[in-house]
């Protein structure tokens, strides 16, 4: 196939951020009576936009003060990520190597990207072409997202692959009419992942950089990649 756009998905494609985000909101949640465990917070609210995690904390936690949470939320993951953010593995060295046109869609806002992704010379990478949930009026699973993004960047969706580490951003993906690769963190502590994605409608998983590498040139074969600078340069 012909691939003209690569749509990334940002926390846990590109920064590995959902462990720090998981910790940091269920903190917030205990100060509020919500007895929930770090890995509790992972496995219900990883990949969810903020309007429907707010939903969640009003609609099923019977919370009053939504607005307090995420206040309180926003202060400690905000600081966490200056301190110990990092982008994932090898991540950096792929997006600067890939010829492909690219961009990013992510269910988080646009502050919080410039907070996290922000940090990194990823940003630089995919800049101006950064897309966030407050951009649209449905967030994944809906196909919103990366119909903005074909549409912004003038490619037919067939032409489109989105890489997500989240069956609701596969499922926007494939809604949307594009090609998607899952992707799995390799240090993710939750089991089954691979299957996940691709009852999800994943049309590949890959697991970290490297496999991710071959599998975007194994379904698009492109000009020779652009050498990383360090290696141009020593």
């Amino acid at each position: 196939m012909t691939v003209d756009l690569l749509i990334f998905d940002c926390d846990g494609v590109l920064i590995d951020s959902e462990p720090v985000a998981s910790a940091t909101f269920a903190k917030s949640l205990r100060r509020v009576g919500v007895n929930l465990s770090a890995d509790d917070v992972h496995r219900r609210f990883t990949g969810l936009s903020e309007s429907e995690s707010r939903r969640i904390c009003a609609d099923e936690f019977g919370l009053a003060d939504v607005d307090r949470v995420f206040s309180n939320w926003q202060a400690d993951i905000y600081g966490e990520f200056a301190r110990s953010l990092q982008p994932m593995a090898g991540m950096t060295e792929l997006v600067r190597s890939l010829p492909h046109r690219k961009c990013v869609a992510s269910n988080s806002t646009m502050e919080r990207l410039r907070r996290s992704l922000g940090l990194f010379d990823l940003w630089s990478e995919f800049h101006p072409n950064i897309f966030s949930a407050d951009m649209v009026r449905h967030p994944k699973p809906a196909p919103d997202l990366a119909l903005l993004c074909a549409r912004q960047l003038g490619v037919e969706v067939e032409r489109c692959v989105v890489i997500d580490d989240s069956a609701i951003g596969i499922q926007g993906a494939v809604a949307a009419g594009m090609r998607a690769i899952g992707f799995v963190d390799p240090a993710d502590p939750r089991t089954g992942r691979h299957a996940v994605l691709e009852k999800a409608g994943a049309s590949f998983v890959a697991e970290g950089a490297d496999e991710l590498a071959m599998t975007i040139d194994a379904i698009s074969p492109a000009p020779a990649r652009r050498m990383p600078v360090a290696t141009l340069t020593g």
